[in-house]
């Protein structure tokens, strides 16, 4: 606790001078002199914070989170719009003007009282609480409270719950369309098939028991057309033999040779395993259409609390998540059970889709957004 507390005396100075930098490259953005300053202090000024934290989370036992807004891709004028909304950016600065001059004074008490050779007891004591006090301190303003975490809980399952109604609407017009184009048209057929029959049953009996082997035809077409629908909804192998063996059925089907590996044979509640069976389901028919793919993998892994599914192709890469709705949906459905999707899709290829989701059915909707408290 010594050497951090010597570490964040030694800090201080670039911390002050970063400060500094910060409002002075702040006013003068709007003439556009500011800019550069801000994209190499505002990194800095995070990284410093990061610092802070990890010593902070040492000392204190307990994680203290980094939940910056994450900037993607975004260009040098797209991360500031990003870091000026975030407000742990502000919440940076307010920790450098107001904090950090009472926390370098209890970091300097420290260094002091080991140094004073009088103060040796009072060091040997006094060293545990004052860092501890210091580090809450921190981590009071370095991250966010119970409250703020809620908010942010509470905008994200908003956000997921209306992506899944849209989801659910979208997925019930489907299966009436599919019923109606399908199903529904064959019993229609069937229907007057049979009619014409009982007419010509007295009159022409062979041409009745003729037109009676097409409506049986029917019926058959008509039960394959349900059997598509229900297949849709949830696949009869994922509901009996589970995600791993529904994936390899899938693979099956699909025209390029598709490799289905991994440790992970685990059983998942069954609206979490139909949402990653149908997500990679979706990857695969990507790759099938975009990817001009010798061949294609899944690989299944994780533990108790987290599933990782990686769908890979050896196609020629470039595959962009924003471009088309397939992915976005990917995305949109994982979402709705705190699910991750990324996607490494270099020039060239290969292209792997990353897949991650909660285990436990009652989870998504009650673990915290950014961790322990």
């Amino acid at each position: 606790m010594t050497g951090y507390a010597a570490l964040q005396v030694l800090l201080s100075v670039p911390a002050l001078l970063l400060f500094v930098l910060n409002a002075v490259a702040g006013t003068l953005v709007v003439i556009v002199v500011g800019i550069p300053i801000l994209l190499l202090t505002l990194p800095a000024t995070r990284w410093l914070a990061d610092r802070h934290r990890r010593m902070a989370a040492d000392v204190l036992g307990s994680p203290v989170p980094s939940p910056y807004r994450p900037t993607g891709d975004a260009g040098p004028i797209g991360r500031l719009r990003i870091w000026a909304a975030d407000p742990m950016t502000w919440r940076d600065e307010a920790w450098l003007l107001l904090a950090l001059p009472l926390a370098l004074t209890m970091s300097l008490l420290v260094v002091l009282l080991l140094v004073l050779v009088v103060t040796g007891v009072a060091w040997w004591f006094g060293v545990g609480p004052i860092m501890v006090a210091r580090s809450r301190l921190d981590r009071a303003l370095l991250t966010f409270g119970t409250t703020e975490r809620l908010e942010q809980r509470v905008e994200v399952l908003t956000e997921t719950r209306n992506d899944s109604l849209d989801h659910s609407a979208a997925e019930l017009r489907r299966i009436e369309r599919d019923l109606h184009d399908g199903a529904q048209a064959r019993l229609v057929g069937l229907g007057l098939t049979l009619g014409m029959a009982a007419d010509l049953m007295d009159r022409d009996p062979e041409e009745a028991r003729r037109i009676l082997d097409e409506a049986r035809q029917t019926t058959g077409a008509a039960l394959g057309d349900l059997r598509d629908v229900v297949r849709g909804i949830h696949p009869p192998v994922l509901a009996d033999r589970g995600l791993r063996s529904a994936l390899e059925a899938l693979s099956l089907d699909l025209a390029l040779p598709v490799a289905v590996t991994g440790s992970f044979t685990d059983r998942l509640s069954a609206p979490v395993e139909s949402a990653v069976y149908f997500a990679v389901a979706e990857c695969l028919a990507n790759v099938g259409k975009h990817a001009d793919a010798a061949h294609a993998w899944v690989e299944l892994t994780g533990d108790a609390d987290r599933l990782r599914v990686v769908v890979g192709d050896d196609g020629h890469g470039g595959a962009d998540p924003g471009a088309g709705t397939g992915m976005r949906g990917v995305a949109r459905r994982l979402a709705a059970f705190d699910g991750t999707m990324r996607v490494s899709s270099p020039i060239g290829g290969p292209t792997l889709v990353t897949l991650e989701v909660p285990c436990a059915s009652s989870s998504p909707r009650t673990r915290p957004s950014s961790g322990k408290a």
